[in-house]
């Protein structure tokens, strides 16, 4: 199907209830002014429209989300609500739902149904949500867009014909649209926090360990990389997911063994806080409407009170290749090995590239990769002594055209189009560290742009209030997206 076909007669998503955040549905339900049945049936609705448009769902769970609607409508009758109840969610899906298909993009694993929910679905169940659908993902989360072989193309609402950026695209995506308050992404190199910033929500990556993926999240793509955590339209509407779904869970040998907390986001000033800001890590080659974009950002940043200075955790051009590359591909490899090797005919050439360079690896460049990446993680603590948060831009760039891999060019210098638009994300992931995107603006298309704010290990609170407070200050929630194939 064409743009032309898709944007014929397109109009934005109606104006519903399936556009509130999860405060205004928890405060509606409380109020009695519409119950849970009544959300969730908008919420489907508005997946069917945007999921035509921009192919956001890989399997609906309407018949289940109707009746566990029912039931928290019931709940809420009773006095017996938690602290999700009757507030819809989407999953990605690479995580399992028991007795849902889980082929997380990938064609071998096209028929799969897991026995099992993964310890972030059996939270948010536990607290009363109700989910919707698995949303796209390419396959195995290996990528930074949301294609696949098993789903196709995923498109962004801001302008069909680009990208939702990935690997958690169809969450993002959904969102931006008006598809639900909340959703459950992943992020091994940027996942959460690139489609976020290329359709304009909030998205976190927790610190790495804070939130299990187990069971499930398989083939273990990128398991010494990838979290799992919130996104969503509102800095409070993350906080509220994240204090549901952040626990330890021995099933996963890196989750954090940290009490559970209360996550909060005081939308107040930030006096007393010291952020430091790069445009581009000292090396990194970036669009200039998003270095446009970020500088006024650090300036809202200063008129909120905090003290902004420069800073750089002196990360080295080479780092791509030398160690991320070598830790990714080796740990995607890894995840398929023993497996029929004629299943992989049906992946695409890129992830057969990817899957033949992890193999090329020896123990030896993995492990010398390592000892750089600890290296790597030593320069953010040399950072953290002096600052609290340090902020960049999200991605170097603004979405690009969908079904792409990537760009191989920024502002005139080439750059490796899998991995080298998104040098902002990564290193994060190498070092483990709590990072989230807000939107900052958009680029002279009208695409979004974000904001990345870092902080230290389980300095989520930090990060949260930042965020809170640049929201305040530029509200983006508001916005939203009219399908453009423009």
């Amino acid at each position: 199907m064409t743009i032309a076909m898709l944007t014929a007669g397109a109009r934005a998503a109606p104006n519903s209830l399936a556009r509130l955040s999860a405060a205004e549905m928890l405060a509606g339900y409380r109020a009695r002014r519409f119950t849970p049945r009544d959300v969730i049936d908008e919420v489907i609705a508005a997946l069917g429209y945007v999921d035509a448009l921009c192919n956001v769902v890989v399997t609906d769970m309407y018949t289940s989300a109707r009746a566990e609607a029912d039931r928290a409508t019931a709940a809420w009758k009773a006095g017996e609500a938690q602290a999700l109840t009757g507030v819809p969610v989407t999953i990605k899906d690479l995580i399992y739902v028991a007795g849902t298909r889980a082929a997380g993009g990938a064609p071998m694993l096209e028929s799969f149904v897991p026995d099992a929910d993964s310890a972030v679905v059996s939270a948010v169940k536990s607290a009363g949500a109700v989910i919707t659908c698995k949303t796209t993902t390419c396959e195995s989360g290996y990528k930074l867009t949301a294609d696949s072989p098993v789903s196709g193309t995923t498109r962004n609402p801001w302008h069909l014909g680009r990208t939702s950026g990935g690997s958690s695209g169809g969450a993002a995506a959904a969102l931006a649209a008006g598809c639900g308050p909340l959703a459950i992404g992943t992020d091994g190199v940027g996942s959460i926090r690139v489609p976020s910033a290329f359709c304009g929500v909030f998205g976190l990556k927790p610190t790495y360990g804070l939130v299990p993926r187990s069971p499930g999240f398989f083939p273990p793509a990128w398991p010494s990389l990838a979290h799992t955590g919130p996104i969503a339209r509102t800095v409070s509407d993350a906080a509220l997911l994240l204090a549901v779904i952040a626990a330890h869970d021995a099933r996963d040998p890196a989750s954090l063994p940290v009490d559970r907390r209360t996550f909060t986001a005081p939308a107040g000033r930030l006096e007393g806080l010291r952020v430091g800001f790069s445009v581009d890590l000292g090396h990194a080659a970036v669009a200039d409407d998003v270095r446009a974009a970020f500088t006024r950002a650090v300036d809202a940043l200063a008129d909120l009170g905090a003290e902004v200075v420069a800073a750089d955790p002196g990360i080295e051009p080479d780092v791509l290749e030398r160690v991320l590359q070598p830790i990714a591909f080796t740990e995607q490899a890894a995840a398929i090995s023993g497996r029929e090797g004629g299943l992989l005919a049906q992946s695409e050439q890129d992830y057969r590239d990817v899957i033949a360079k992890g193999q090329s690896y020896s123990g030896v460049d993995y492990m010398r990769a390592t000892h750089r990446r600890m290296m790597l993680r030593g320069r953010f603590l040399d950072l953290f002594r002096g600052i609290d948060a340090l902020v960049t831009p999200t991605v170097a760039v603004t979405a690009f055209a969908a079904g792409a891999i990537g760009v191989d060019e920024i502002a005139g210098r080439r750059i490796d189009r899998h991995l080298g638009w998104s040098p902002f994300s990564w290193p994060i992931n190498l070092a483990g560290l709590p990072a989230a995107t807000v939107p900052c603006g958009f680029d002279r298309d009208g695409l979004p742009i974000g904001l990345q704010i870092v902080a230290p290990w389980l300095a989520e609170g930090t990060i949260l209030s930042v965020a809170a407070a640049f929201e305040r200050a530029r509200p983006w929630a508001g916005a939203w997206p009219q399908f453009t194939s423009e």
